[in-house]
Order: C-alpha cells, then sequence, then structure tokens
C-alpha cells in the first residue's frame, strides 16, 4: 500500500508518499489547474496501487475527494487543531506538514474524524443557500425601513401589510432615494418567492427523516432546525454524551483556568456555525411559546 500525506491547497497540494512494500519514499508537489494531481492519481489506479490518503480537513477540496472516491481510494481526513498540537518542529512549509502526516499515519496516531457522505453534503448546501438567501432578504427590508422612517414612517413589522407597502411605494422621494426604493422592492419580490421554494424542499426533505420529526416535537424547533441538526450531527453514537455535542458545536463557555481559579468566558463558537444560529433562534422561539422554558 502507498501512503500519502497531503497538504492541499486551493490552486495545488504538495505530498509526501511512501511504498509500504518497497520502503520507497519521495515528495512532489502536483498543480490542479492543468490535470497533475488527477493523472498522478489516476496513474495509481491504472498501475493497481492500493492508496490511503491523509489530509487536513480544509476547504475547496470537494473536487478533490471526489476523485479518491471514484478511483476507491482510503481518505483519512484528519483534525486540523490536534495536527497542530502534534507538530514538535519549529518549522512550517508545504512540504514538512506532508512529512507530518504522513508520519502521523505511519505511527497509528492521525486525528481521523467524521466525514458527512455525499447526500449529506448536499442537503447541507439547501440550508446554507436558504439561510444565506434570507439574511439578504433580512438586509433589503432593513434598508426599505431605513428609506420609510427617513420619511417619518415607523411602521415596523406593519410595513411589510399591503396597506404599508402601498404607503412605502406613495413616499415622495428624490431621483437616486426613488430609484433605490424600487430595485430594492423588486428584488424583495423575486427574494421571496425563492425562499418560500426552499423551505417547502426542507419540509419535504423532514417528512422523510422519522428522526428529524422526533426533533419537531421539541418547543421552538421546526424542520429547518431539525434538519440540519440531524444532518450536522450526523451519527450520534460517535458522541458518548449530550456534553460532548454542546462542545461540538461550540456551545459551552471557552474556558481559562489554572491554581484553582476558575474563568469562564463566552461560549468557544467552535463548530458549524449555521446549526448553532439555528438553536439560538429556536430557543428564543421556545422562550415565547413555553411558560416553562420562559422561566429558566
Amino acid at each position: 500500500m502507498m501512503i500519502i500525506g497531503v497538504d492541499y491547497h486551493p490552486s495545488f497540494q504538495t505530498i509526501a508518499f511512501l511504498m509500504e512494500e518497497t520502503g520507497e519514499c519521495g515528495e512532489q508537489e502536483l498543480n490542479h489547474s492543468d490535470g497533475q494531481a488527477e493523472k498522478f492519481y489516476r496513474d495509481l489506479k491504472q498501475r493497481g496501487i492500493c492508496v490511503r490518503v491523509g489530509m487536513e480537513a480544509t476547504g475547496y477540496s470537494r473536487w478533490f475527494e471526489r476523485l479518491l472516491a471514484e478511483l476507491g481510494f482510503e481518505v483519512w481526513m484528519g483534525d486540523p487543531a490536534e495536527i497542530k498540537a502534534k507538530r514538535v518542529k519549529k518549522q512550517k512549509f508545504d512540504r514538512e506538514d506532508a512529512r507530518l502526516l504522513r508520519r502521523l499515519m505511519l505511527e497509528n496516531n492521525f486525528p481521523q474524524i467524521w466525514v458527512p457522505g455525499p447526500e449529506n453534503r448536499d442537503l447541507r448546501q439547501l440550508l446554507w443557500h436558504r439561510h444565506r438567501l434570507v439574511q439578504m432578504r433580512t438586509r433589503i427590508m432593513n434598508q426599505l425601513q431605513a428609506l420609510a422612517m427617513n420619511e417619518g414612517q415607523r411602521r415596523k413589522k406593519k410595513l411589510w401589510s399591503a396597506q404599508g407597502r402601498a404607503q412605502l411605494e406613495k413616499l415622495p422621494l428624490a431621483r437616486w432615494a426613488s430609484l433605490r426604493r424600487q430595485d430594492l422592492l423588486e428584488l424583495l419580490d423575486r427574494m421571496t418567492p425563492a425562499i418560500a421554494e426552499l423551505t417547502a424542499a426542507v419540509e419535504q426533505e423532514a417528512k422523510k427523516r422519522p428522526e428529524v420529526l422526533r426533533l419537531m416535537t421539541h418547543p421552538g424547533v421546526g424542520p429547518i432546525t431539525a434538519l440540519a441538526f440531524v444532518l450536522i450531527i450526523g451519527t450520534p453514537e460517535r458522541f458518548p454524551c449530550g456534553k460532548q455535542i454542546g462542545s461540538y458545536i461550540g456551545l459551552i463557555p471557552a474556558k481559562d483556568s489554572s491554581a484553582g481559579r476558575q474563568r469562564l468566558g463566552h461560549i468557544s463558537k467552535q463548530g458549524n456555525a449555521l446549526l448553532r444560529y439555528l438553536l439560538g433562534e429556536a430557543a428564543q422561539a421556545a422562550v415565547r411559546c413555553d411558560a416553562d422554558w420562559r422561566r429558566r
């Protein structure tokens, strides 16, 4: 088997490899844009070599992961923070990083993490796309509220009723302010049905999963929060207790304690930002609709 440590970058990768049977080892830099990296791995497949690839979890690597899965190569994805903690030398450069990954795999000391499947990742794109569009719509609505307030109209949520919308459109504005209002209203009209369509898709996916429907029985939890929780937590069995899930999402306080003195800070915010945001929204909804949660 060939063991390959990959220091991955968006435009290229630096690898350090070792053939276990012969002891042959080496290092190489592979470009992505000219197909050099893809050709290298496809040549290994044609030669019938079994390959295990180790790399840090990073962005912009979906195509590379799909390529390795297509070729049937084993992929180990590592926790970047733990890999950094295992670095002994004070020197850091691409070849040294690749050597470190190779060494950790050979020593069975590689901090491997769980990786979601292709379907899971695609459904996460649905949630992220809806979330970003909602954020964009909120910014548009805030700008329209500001235009109305500058003209003495402070209607809050009533601005989005039929009567409020009509009054907003009738406000006498200067040339460029009027153009801004028109463009923002057009964007708002285009985004609302798109978000509604994505919301319906999320609800449809939620109905297919019993665990999502079970989570929706909790106060404040709807199909979006429940589906995001199931997709991001993935396999619950990998967490020995519920406190570790809180830590995984980043909802536990940062801690800096020593010599019997305890110092707790803000939440760590390590983990998936989307799920952390949705759980915060769910908590606010639970407080509004459930007297017991409001007391807490």
